[in-house]
């Protein structure tokens, strides 16, 4: 068992090593004109499998088999539709787990663009369940809180490689976001982008702004204006609902103020200087903010709707479709 084992292993890492920078033929440009079309169209239940694919392979815990199963996964499928797709490999200090290392997964559709739009989620899982009443000391399946955001953004991916938007796009999927704890303070979260915001991809590397989604599949979901978002970049914070609300998704994307949440934004704003907002659920009944699902075993598919999946992800195709250069 353990040799075959070890030669799965030995595997996946031949294909991280193949698939790295690979260029692909993509669809030709479409020009930048003022009367730009684009067909909105994303499936919801595409953006479900890549969910369901993703807790398949079980928690995504930084260093688990689990992990770097899904980690393969990631960036071979971003492959197929991305002109570049690979790893940033690091490590970062975690008040859990110590040393984690660090596989943030980047794909990127015409690097060659200078006006350039970041999408990004985490994709890790917490290694306890610690909120759950039950099984607090096991990992969950992280089906919303994290699994989520990367579904809606795999399949943004597979649009952008029919449609191309007038801009640069890159798609990051961070690592280690949720390795934290309440005791160690907020920096001991978002290890994943902490590392990428001090250590960019690309020398000089600049974006318009950035979107992070996080926890976005509950059934009727309500993503409020996030106050960090706010105090961050209002004007693209009330851009991005508006563009929601357009299309007919007002009752998820409602203009009111939330909480102050850590998340990835945070540091991709502080660290690498480019103005970034959370879409996140936020639950005002809720004492933590969050669903009552939120780091316990609840997390699992049966919470994850394809029709939020579908708001958000028409909400930043639509903003990116609307962005020129």
């Amino acid at each position: 068992m353990m040799k075959g084992l070890s030669v799965l292993l030995f595997t996946s890492c031949l294909l991280l090593i193949n698939c790295k920078d690979s260029p692909k033929e993509k669809p030709k440009d479409n020009p930048v004109t003022e009367d730009f079309k684009y067909v909105l169209d994303f499936d919801a239940d595409s953006a479900f499998s890549f969910v369901e694919a993703q807790v398949a392979f079980g928690p995504r815990v930084p260093g688990s088999i689990a992990h770097g199963l899904t980690a393969n996964f990631l960036v071979n499928t971003m492959q197929e539709w991305a002109d570049t797709s690979y790893i940033q490999y690091g490590e970062m200090e975690s008040p859990i787990e110590g040393r984690v290392p660090i596989k943030n997964i980047i794909a990127s559709f015409h690097p060659e663009k200078k006006e350039r739009i970041l999408l990004c989620a985490h994709w890790d899982t917490r290694p306890k369940a610690d909120e759950d009443p039950e099984r607090p000391d096991e990992p969950a399946d992280g089906a919303n809180d994290g699994a989520s955001g990367v579904g809606v953004l795999m399949e943004v991916a597979r649009q952008l490689a029919k449609q191309n938007a007038q801009m640069g796009i890159d798609i990051i999927f961070f690592d280690a976001e949720d390795m934290g704890s309440h005791q160690a303070g907020q920096e001991s979260w978002c290890l994943g982008s902490q590392f990428w915001s001090a250590n960019k991809h690309k020398k000089n590397y600049q974006a318009r702004y950035g979107i992070l989604l996080d926890m976005v599949g509950a059934p009727d979901a309500v993503f409020a204006y996030e106050r960090n978002s706010l105090n961050q970049a209002e004007w693209l914070v009330k851009h991005v609902w508006r563009m929601g609300t357009s299309i007919g998704h007002g009752k998820h994307f409602i203009p009111y103020p939330g909480g102050y949440i850590t998340d990835d934004h945070v540091y991709i704003s502080r660290i690498a200087g480019i103005p970034t907002i959370d879409i996140i659920h936020y639950d005002i009944a809720s004492g933590t903010g969050f669903g009552d699902f939120w780091h316990t075993h609840a997390d699992n598919m049966e919470g994850i709707s394809p029709a939020t999946l579908k708001a958000v992800g028409e909400t930043v195709l639509k903003t990116v479709y609307e962005e020129k250069p």
